[in-house]
């Protein structure tokens, strides 16, 4: 099993999850929206992480399974599961094989900003493609590609107003960020184009459905003023044809 950056910040990062309005006011009622009705479905939240989505996802009566690369976030997310016990199963496997998934298992599968830290995006959608019961659906969020570009920073306009600056879209590589409070300042993440995104989603066989571009407000939009102006999330559902 290939060794990840996550273990050595997991608490950390489970602190940040539940501290940061972004993933509890935009990412999690975004991704939900555009998973819809999930009672009864067998879904897999892959690259789980300590399973926030995951458990969201049992509490609305999904039978939820939850992988992930990181021997200590899976830990934490056991933590969780015995303090409120969800019927949540969670597996050690990389997401770029799932070897420990098995094919066509799965109504739903769900991916929570984890894209963008892993290196082969193909091999993972891949595996998405692979586990989705035919007609099964996908729900992911990344940040977004267009406006989270390693050379991007808000500015302040003669206005007043935020605005987003945005160089070297086109240039696809990993980078870290140089704010150490945020996750990419800690393990830093692949940069790739919306077209990147989506070419490799059709090219595997997923369908997109829908996009979303969530506008922040209240304590996200009070903590980052610009995400009023431009979106820092990017959702997308697709469907396994």
């Amino acid at each position: 099993m290939p060794s990840t950056p996550y273990d050595a910040i997991a608490d950390w990062y489970d602190a940040y999850l539940r501290q940061n309005p972004l993933y509890a006011e935009v990412i999690l009622p975004g991704m939900l929206a555009l998973a819809g009705d999930v009672g009864g479905q067998a879904i897999c939240d892959l690259a789980c992480g300590q399973g926030f989505i995951a458990r969201e996802l049992a509490r609305l009566g999904a039978r939820v399974t939850g992988a992930d690369i990181s021997e200590k976030l899976l830990a934490l997310a056991q933590d969780y599961e015995a303090r409120e016990p969800l019927g949540i199963r969670y597996l050690l496997t990389d997401a770029q094989d799932g070897a420990a998934l098995p094919s066509a298992a799965f109504e739903g599968v769900t991916c929570g900003m984890a894209l963008m830290p892993i290196p082969d995006l193909r091999a993972t959608l891949q595996t998405v493609r692979r586990i989705l019961a035919p007609g099964g659906w996908f729900v992911c969020s990344i940040t977004h590609p267009c406006f989270q570009t390693p050379h991007s920073r808000w500015v302040t306009r003669e206005d007043g107003l935020p605005a987003r600056e945005v160089s070297g879209y086109f240039d696809e590589v990993y980078w870290t960020s140089a704010n150490s409070s945020g996750v990419r300042g800690q393990v830093g993440e692949y940069h790739r184009t919306l077209a990147t995104y989506l070419n490799t989603l059709v090219e595997v066989g997923l369908s997109l459905e829908r996009l979303a571009e969530p506008q922040a407000t209240g304590r996200s939009a009070e903590a980052v003023p610009g995400a009023r102006e431009a979106p820092s999330i990017l959702l997308m559902r697709a469907r396994a044809v």
